[in-house]
Order: structure tokens, then sequence, then C-alpha cells
């Protein structure tokens, strides 16, 4: 089964830095997009930032200029670099992935996700 497994997040003061990474790994042909969604109390869940196999990447507004996502296709792996983290950036940050595996002797692209590392920025 695939699996996305998240680490990086934390406590972090207002100002500071976090990296998030994601691994995927079970039964992978490859990845299509991925990305990261962030959910605060509260609140709906919402794009934060999403790349193509190719390295094409788009983000939500008020992260642009202080997040950088980027991947590594050879080791399934996603990252986001957070830099001037705000406080309105704390939230539980989820890994999502397209993984292209064999289902039922065809080839699918299915959506993954992680289970989410909490991002705590204070004041």
């Amino acid at each position: 089964q695939v699996q996305l497994v998240e680490s990086g997040g934390g406590l972090v003061q207002a100002g500071g830095s976090l990296r998030l990474s994601c691994v995927a790994s079970g039964g992978i042909v490859s990845i299509n997009d991925m990305g990261w969604y962030r959910q605060a109390p509260g609140k709906q869940r919402e794009l934060v930032a999403r790349i193509t196999r190719g390295g094409s990447a788009d983000y939500t507004d008020s992260v642009k200029g202080r997040f950088t996502i980027s991947r590594d296709n050879a080791k399934n792996t996603v990252y986001l670099q957070m830099s001037s983290l705000q406080p309105e950036d704390t939230a539980v940050y989820y890994c999502h992935a397209e993984v292209v595996r064999v289902q039922a002797m065809a080839l699918r692209a299915i959506d993954y996700w992680g289970q989410g590392t909490q991002v705590t920025v204070s004041s």
C-alpha cells in the first residue's frame, strides 16, 4: 500500500523557518503532482503549494516569496521550505501525491494523503 510520511513540523517563533519533508513509498510506478495543504482550526483545508513532476510550482498568494516547494523524483520525496513564518501559518500541514500504480491490472492515478504534521508559529 502507498504511504506518505511527513516530518519536520514543530514550534517556531515568528520570523523563523521550518522545512517539511514527505516521503512516498509502496507500490509506486511514478508520481504526478505532489503538494502541501494546510488546515487551521475551524477552517477548511487549503492548498499551500504544489509541484509537477517536471518541477513547475505554484503557490497560494499568502505564502509567495516565503515558502519554496521542491521534490526529488528519485526519492519520491517532496519538501516545503518555509521562511518568515507568521502566526497565521499555524496549521496542520498535509502532504498530497497523485500516485500512478497498478490496480486491477491497469495503471491508475490515485490521490494519497499523509497523516499531517503540526506547525505552530508563536508571536
